[in-house]
């Protein structure tokens, strides 16, 4: 595609994971993308990836906790590449842990990056964009914005943060009669690189709530959201039935992760003590850590022969769930 004819998106988060699978979807899609992350050797290679796929690419090293180097950010890839059409927040990290066990400013940090990371990229986008009254934002959610899981409580908590903005933001843009046009994209368990770089406190290898998909998956999600404009998109079937139990049986919910997400978060795998951890800083080294993490054997959705062994203990550990919430109930009520 020409030059002239290609839009621009900016995508945080964008070196690994999800981020990196949706700028190449995004360059395929007939944009150019300026990838920001914090690790440059993943973000060097984004580009290339991207350039592969037809785009002009442009890296950009940015930590999201900060609002100021988001805007600078922004304004860079603007001189590169032109007016931000579509702008992805993405970039996230997390901690496993009981909450108890988590150090104060470990927990800050993760709510930095993973919720004020995505307020200060909107805030950006929208500085370019409502002047030009044109442009899409979307916000990378997840199904744990609706129903929380133990060991995430950063991580889930800073997407119900995200969820509130969201809708409070949007109201706003709808008051103001704007045609900028702000969506959410809420994900399921995905195989990427963060289950080897995120910080942990137990010593085997953490990993996605199963059912687990490829990245690739929710980036093509991502893609359609930023060119149709739609509110939200829910990614995965059985991630609906984790959205809709949080919205309409929170107490079952709750059971339900007690019973069911705490082993289902941690492998058998052991992990070195030496094991490095990405919260406080880039993992780089010169190393690129690529879309996928450790997991593409078992990145098959619901349709995946490990997922669908699992489903008969679903529903005995939800037949637990529900006579644990009666029973919470009825104690409730007998004082």
């Amino acid at each position: 595609m020409p030059e002239t004819m290609r839009k621009v998106a900016v995508v945080t988060g964008a070196s690994a994971g999800v981020g990196r699978a949706t700028a190449v979807a995004l360059a395929r899609a007939g944009f150019d993308v300026a990838a920001l992350a914090r690790v440059e050797a993943g973000l060097e290679a984004a580009v290339k990836e991207v350039e592969g796929a037809g785009g002009r690419g442009l890296a950009v090293p940015v930590d999201v906790a900060d609002h100021a180097a988001v805007d600078r950010a922004a304004a860079e890839a603007e001189e590169a590449l032109g007016p931000i059409d579509v702008w992805v927040n993405d970039a996230m990290t997390t901690i496993f842990a009981p909450f108890w066990e988590i150090d104060p400013e470990e927990f800050r940090r993760a709510v930095e990056v993973t919720f004020l990371g995505q307020v200060w990229g909107t805030r950006a986008a929208l500085e370019r964009m409502l002047p030009r009254d044109r442009g899409s934002i979307v916000n990378v959610g997840s199904s744990l914005a609706f129903l929380s899981i133990p060991l995430q409580s950063a991580y889930c908590a800073s997407k119900f943060a995200c969820r509130g903005f969201f809708d409070s933001l949007r109201a706003e843009l709808i008051h103001r009669g704007s045609n900028v046009r702000l969506s959410m994209v809420h994900l399921p368990g995905v195989n990427t690189t963060q289950f080897d770089w995120c910080e942990s406190d137990f010593p085997t290898h953490p990993q996605p709530v199963p059912p687990i998909y490829q990245p690739e998956v929710p980036a093509k999600a991502i893609v359609e959201v930023a060119l149709d404009g739609r509110r939200s998109k829910v990614v995965g079937s059985w991630n609906k039935l984790v959205v809709l139990a949080g919205q309409f049986m929170p107490g079952v919910g709750n059971h339900y992760a007690a019973l069911g997400a705490w082993d289902t978060q941690l492998t058998d795998q052991p992990v070195a003590p030496s094991r490095p951890a990405n919260l406080r800083r880039a993992l780089d080294a010169g190393a690129d850590h690529g879309a996928h993490g450790i997991f593409d054997d078992r990145s098959g959705g619901v349709l995946d022969p490990h997922f669908l062994r699992t489903v008969p203990q679903s529903g005995k550990t939800l037949a637990k769930a529900v006579a644990g919430r009666a029973r919470e109930v009825w104690q409730r009520r007998a004082g």
